[in-house]
């Protein structure tokens, strides 16, 4: 109770803080959102604008109530020690009574935890354009909100508050975002797969290094096409054709506020992708890991499986999928949807989590061979057995929502655990102390 009422007490001095900030050095600011891809998007997004500008963009995935004010401030969560929350409230402080150095671009990540969220923070931060990522037909956080229709509505505040010289980028292969694409108040420039859009990838395909059971994949390569000019673009260590949307989305950022295109391409090929999100991570064996246990939904999880499909490996595809969270009354249907999916892709399968082990069932009644599905109660189970079976250019997938800890399976069978500290989610002394 005490915990709760400090917080409300703390989150409110800050954002009372970070409008003054906002007041007092006008930044032009982006809001990323949507139901997928958000913390990915807005990374891409800073690295293109900082060909330009100076930029600040969140930590981590810094989308909450209290995450957004601490950006604007340029400060980290103190988490639960008291007086580092006082020395984070005093130096708001001199940020807004002394001239400081302040960035010229904010890039605010915009989650929706709870009901208003969004619609509270729109109404005190002027944004100067809204990225809208997708909006799936089971979106995480659905548990919360009720419906799928309520978090929509949530999401799209943040697209109906920009002003008409603002601009609205929006991904023109999510039929459920492009109808939203009606009497908005910006300028729309759309990024996607399709002929349609504006910003636009093709020509995209796995690349390798090594030969043999060595042959491992290296990263992705495309073309960006804009306005009838193309332009190569090479991603180190990234395979999934789903990872192209950040970058697009980024690229369309870019040239909307007069970034040059040849700088912005220069800028893309130095992205990486975020610790556990499609990160690719040698395992033991002389195996590949792809990290992918920040989180988890239907939507993304879909889309990672599909991505094993396209990747060449001469040693078996391997899906360890942990439980998704907060999807409500769609929990049961979709992971078995997913159990499903994967027993049509994978060699070999592992499930983790009470919910996970729909998946788990519905692979087995779909034909999966009994001898090639197991299922675990933890993550630390599931990377203890794993390190018994992985072989010679096994390919595997790890991906869970966060309360699954599935970086904790990626510890187990990573060829350097002694780096797990810059290559996985999760690894503040808080989280770590968290069973």
């Amino acid at each position: 109770m005490l915990k709760n009422l400090l917080k409300k007490i703390v989150i409110s001095i800050l954002s009372w803080e970070a409008r003054f900030v906002l007041r007092k050095y006008h930044p032009k600011i982006v809001g990323v959102t949507g139901s997928v891809g958000k913390t990915s998007t807005k990374d891409a997004i800073a690295l293109v604008l900082s060909a330009k500008y100076d930029v600040r963009k969140s930590d981590k995935s810094y989308n909450s109530d209290i995450g957004v004010p601490l950006t604007i401030l340029g400060e980290k969560s103190a988490w639960n020690n008291p007086l580092e929350w006082l020395k984070i409230i005093f130096r708001g402080l001199d940020l807004i009574f002394t001239k400081n150095k302040y960035p010229e671009w904010l890039v605010l990540e915009m989650g929706a935890g709870r009901p208003n969220e969004i619609r509270d923070n729109v109404r005190w931060i002027k944004f100067d354009m809204a990225v809208l990522t997708s909006l799936p037909d089971v979106p995480v956080h659905v548990e919360i909100f009720g419906s799928r229709e309520r978090l929509v509505k949530e999401k799209m505040f943040l697209v109906n508050a920009i002003g008409s010289d603002g601009f609205v980028v929006l991904c023109s292969d999510d039929l459920s975002v492009m109808a939203m694409n009606k009497d908005l108040p910006g300028q729309v420039i759309t990024y996607g797969l399709t002929s349609n859009s504006l910003v636009k990838a093709t020509d995209y395909q796995i690349s390798y290094s090594g030969e043999g059971e060595l042959k491992v994949p290296a990263g992705l390569s495309f073309v960006i096409n804009y306005q009838e000019n193309n332009w190569p673009v090479f991603l180190d260590k990234i395979v999934g054709p789903h990872m192209l949307y950040p970058v697009l989305a980024a690229f369309a950022c870019g040239v909307s506020v007069g970034v040059n295109p040849v700088d912005i391409v220069k800028k893309l090929s130095t992205f990486k992708t975020p610790p556990g999100r499609q990160h690719l991570i040698s395992g033991i064996n002389n195996s590949i890991i792809i990290d992918d246990t920040y989180n988890s939904s239907p939507v993304a999880l879909e889309a990672a499986l599909k991505a094993l499909v396209q990747i060449e490996t001469s040693g078996r595809k391997i899906a360890v999928v942990g439980d998704m969270m907060e999807l409500g009354s769609h929990t049961a249907i979709e992971h078995k949807r997913m159990g499903e999916l994967a027993s049509g892709i994978c060699d070999f399968i592992i499930t983790v989590g009470v919910r996970a082990r729909f998946a788990y069932e519905s692979a087995l009644s779909a034909g999966f061979a009994p001898d090639k599905i197991f299922h675990f109660d933890t993550s630390v189970l599931a990377g203890e057995y794993l390190k018994t079976v992985v072989g010679a250019g096994d390919i595997i997938l790890v991906k869970g929502s966060q309360s699954a800890r599935m970086e904790k399976t990626v510890e187990k069978i990573m060829l350097q655990p002694e780096l797990k500290s810059q290559l996985l989610v999760r690894q503040e002394e808080e989280w770590l102390s968290k069973k």
